[in-house]
């Protein structure tokens, strides 16, 4: 058999020096030591050459890149669930395309994003987080998009003791709910902005016209009762389906209340059909919605009777309008133009921005919890819900600045909204 050397053509290369080498772990390690025992031979019976030695470190530098048993390479994992199907979908395919872009490093340890579709459906949405939780062995649980998605998920986060950031409007008292933190802002925070407008403006009488569901009640609540204007008075409770074409008889009980406003509970295109309804029969006053409804579908259905409506909103989306001196102005911009480099302007999703900050928040807990646990352990996850709690302290984001406590896993105020109103056909930043 011709040897080991010759195979690799060894007759055309110089002399070649001996090297010793021993294993540790999966790195060759020179040994000069091992040079006055007896020569290594190889199965062929020729002595180790520095060409061989050369090809075993490359195979062995290979093998040491993949993870190892003990799990010392082991990846931060984050499972997503969101609507990218069905009803939900959009606002829930915004929030995927962000979690495809945002950085595979946080505080120098990798991270994997898991995103799962919750087809705008609870049951969906439950087996699907406990999916990521059982077989994907995720650190920390981010979704849903849809309200009644979240709370089922709640619960799953509870039993399975996993942190969980929601991305849906949910007020959170830590003491009740202390695997959860939220995002977006809460409805009493948005909604009170919209109050306060109300008061500086002389409102006393109210009318409502809202969505037959969770949103639309949640919205009237907030309003009955509420503490921001002295002697509001609510003249209507009307409600309609998301996918009614008329609100004529709304409209009209509304009118005959005489309400110096109107506070629309509405979200998205079906937000605009109250709007359209008053202003076809002449009603004046003026017309308030949810931050649901700032979007450009919304004046796309209202068109000039959604002209002057006044919405409460994340600053975000109107970076470019905001204060040099707002923390916000930056942050904002940046994901922008993450955004608009991968996807366009034109894809621009008036919530999506939440993703990203939820991103925010990883990004100030999970080094300290690092530093005490693993990935993929139960003790990460507990240790990154206590960051979560007390690490998360003015983290600027797109839609806030947020600061946790174990009262209180919203973490915003006032900075987080901003008034916006339609004019000219398109919604702009009221001055304060």
């Amino acid at each position: 058999m011709d040897n080991l050397e010759q195979r690799i053509g060894a007759e055309h290369t110089p002399p070649i020096t001996k090297c010793y080498v021993r294993v540790t772990g999966a790195v060759l390690v020179p040994d000069s030591s091992l040079a006055n025992t007896e020569s290594r031979k190889s199965q062929y019976g020729e002595e180790i050459s520095m060409k061989i030695i050369s090809k075993l470190a490359g195979a062995l530098a290979a093998v040491s890149l993949l993870p190892s048993a003990g799990g010392a390479l082991a990846q931060v994992s984050v499972g997503v669930v969101v609507s990218t199907t069905g009803p939900g979908a959009v606002l829930g395919i915004p929030y995927r395309n962000v979690f495809e872009i945002l950085p595979k490093e946080i505080g120098g340890e990798a991270v994997r994003y898991v995103v799962l579709d919750d087809a705008s459906d609870v049951t969906t949405g439950v087996r699907n987080a406990k999916k990521l939780i059982d077989e994907n062995k995720i650190d920390v649980l981010v979704g849903s998009n849809s309200v009644p998605v979240s709370r089922a998920m709640m619960q799953v986060a509870v039993e399975s003791k996993v942190p969980l950031i929601v991305l849906s409007p949910m007020l959170l008292d830590g003491v009740e709910h202390p695997w959860t933190f939220g995002v977006p802002q809460p409805m009493p925070l948005m909604v009170n902005a919209v109050l306060e407008h109300m008061k500086q403006n002389g409102v006393q009488k109210l009318g409502y016209i809202g969505f037959a569901d969770a949103w639309g009640e949640a919205v009237y609540k907030t309003l009955n009762p509420q503490d921001v204007v002295p002697g509001l008075e609510l003249t209507s409770n009307e409600r309609y389906q998301r996918n009614d074409v008329s609100l004529t008889t709304q409209a009209l009980k509304t009118i005959a209340t005489q309400p110096d406003a109107v506070m629309v509970g509405g979200s998205g295109a079906p937000g605009a059909l109250p709007h359209i309804a008053l202003s076809e029969r002449g009603y004046k006053g003026t017309v308030y919605n949810t931050h649901g409804s700032v979007s450009g579908d919304f004046i796309r259905i209202g068109g000039a009777h959604a002209e002057a409506a006044v919405a409460p909103t994340g600053p975000f989306l109107f970076a470019d309008q905001l204060s040099d001196g707002n923390p916000i102005k930056p942050v904002a911009t940046k994901y922008l133009t993450m955004y608009d480099d991968a996807y366009g302007a034109s894809a621009r999703s008036p919530f999506a921005g939440y993703a990203f900050d939820a991103y925010l928040l990883l990004q100030a807990a999970l080094p300290e919890a690092l530093k005490t646990a693993s990935p993929g352990t139960p003790e990460l996850r507990q240790a990154l819900r206590d960051s979560l709690e007390t690490n998360v302290k003015n983290v600027v984001g797109t839609q806030g600045i947020y600061t946790m406590t174990p009262q209180d896993h919203n973490g915003l105020d006032h900075r987080a909204r901003v008034l916006v109103q339609v004019k000219n056909g398109k919604w702009e930043l009221m001055k304060e």
